[in-house]
């Protein structure tokens, strides 16, 4: 299917904000979710990316998305968007842990990070069980 269909169709079946994989560079900000307790990716689990705004400090929503059957989401931010500043990304745990019969200690998780340098690449994982979540700053 062409690119151009693609980006037709996209019009039709997603909502203002939601996630794409279409042509064109990959993103400078990526993440990986990863099911610790099972062993397996984090696969549809929503998430949502911020930015703060500098001068009244409230978060702005950027895209909000769903990770992949690899537990990654694709194409969070373009490079024409990704500057310096304060970036949260939020993960809804509880929703992800209900889907599979079970409950979670943590109804979502909130990483917050800071982009000084907007030309390198970030990889932001969350390694992830019921009752624990851990991240650190990948490449």
């Amino acid at each position: 299917m062409s690119a151009y269909r693609l980006q037709q169709l996209k019009g039709h079946i997603l909502p203002e904000n939601q996630i794409t994989v279409m042509a064109g560079s990959p993103s400078p900000l990526t993440t990986h979710v990863l099911n610790t307790a099972m062993g397996v990716p984090g696969s549809n689990m929503a998430l949502s990316l911020y930015r703060q705004d500098p001068s009244s400090e409230a978060w702005i929503l950027i895209i909000a998305g769903t990770t992949n059957a690899d537990g990654r989401c694709p194409g969070l931010i373009t490079h024409q968007m990704f500057t310096s500043g304060v970036y949260k990304l939020r993960f809804e745990t509880a929703q992800y842990w209900e889907s599979m019969g079970e409950t979670s200690f943590y109804p979502y998780v909130e990483i917050v990070f800071t982009i000084n340098d907007p030309g390198q690449k970030y990889h932001v994982p969350l390694l992830l069980s019921r009752f624990s979540y851990s991240t650190y700053r990948g490449s």
